[in-house]
């Protein structure tokens, strides 16, 4: 069977979307899901993205999303990802309500803006910290784990814990760019200090306005790219007093600009989402 597809980015962050509003479940399961992710035998993509209708429930202007990452795992939520999301719909023709769409995930009800300049705004929540929320065993479960110590294979790094709805260890170091992060960042994801697994990323504090980070996303390794990330890392920043709340986060496929709103305690996300191209593809 020949599904039709569209593939996006977002900071080179790559997705293959899937218009599945007429069934309540994926179309294709993890396993496939792995195979069109395949860079050398299918597709190539950091991950499967669902656009399944909302709970019989919800108002009829929201939906959901799914996700699959590229080795079959489901993560909560992705910040690349749901912009990308936001961009298909609008590709779609789907009307929004004041410029926005209403998308429940694993992490709640996340809130894309359409900008007039093309960017997509996310609001992406409130940051979670206590430790038992990340999940982490590191430090007291009702307190947050801010520049504490972690042993990874002989080596100790500080490191800061924030859960979008998805957990993310945050290191600081001094360069970024001589982190051996393929070696480190899958050490990082299966500690056994993280029972879900983590995210983790390494971040160099440029100014106070502005940040360099690389990311090992779990469930896909190395990515260009990661808005949940990017935002876990200002949090991160802000607790550990070394940025503002409002911070441009520079990775490897480009910027992000987030703002951790004092007032209201939630996380808002700018940046872009592009079509690359669209086909069909055998689901076997």
């Amino acid at each position: 069977m020949a599904i039709a597809f569209s593939k996006y980015h977002g900071l080179g962050n790559d997705f293959v979307l899937i218009d599945n509003r007429h069934s309540p479940q994926p179309i294709l399961t993890p396993e496939l899901a792995v195979q069109w992710c395949d860079r050398h035998f299918g597709i190539g993509a950091d991950g499967v993205i669902f656009l399944l209708k909302a709970d019989h429930n919800a108002e009829n202007n929201e939906y959901r999303m799914r996700i699959f990452n590229s080795d079959g795992s489901e993560p909560e939520m992705c910040g690349n990802g749901i912009r990308c999301l936001a961009k298909f719909m609008q590709d779609l023709g789907i009307a929004t309500v004041a410029g926005k769409y209403q998308i429940h995930t694993g992490a709640g009800l996340i809130v894309p803006q359409m900008d007039n300049d093309g960017q997509v705004t996310v609001d992406m929540g409130r940051p979670f910290l206590p430790a038992a929320e990340i999940p982490t065993t590191l430090g007291q479960p009702d307190q947050p784990v801010v520049n504490m110590p972690l042993s990874v294979d002989g080596r100790t790094w500080n490191v800061t814990t924030v859960s979008m709805g998805n957990p993310h260890c945050i290191t600081f170091v001094d360069d970024v760019a001589h982190i051996a992060l393929a070696e480190v960042g899958v050490l990082f994801e299966h500690h056994q200090a993280f029972p879900k697994r983590t995210n983790t990323e390494f971040v160099e504090v440029v100014s106070r306005d502005y940040l360099k980070m690389r990311v090992w996303e779990r469930g896909a390794g190395i990515t260009l790219a990661c808005g949940t990330g990017a935002c876990a890392t200002v949090v991160a920043g802000v607790l550990n007093n070394l940025c503002d709340r409002r911070c441009t986060v520079n990775l490897p496929g480009g910027d992000l600009l987030i703002e951790w709103v004092a007032d209201s305690d939630r996380l808002l996300m700018t940046g872009p989402a592009q079509l690359v191209f669209a086909g069909t593809y055998s689901a076997g």
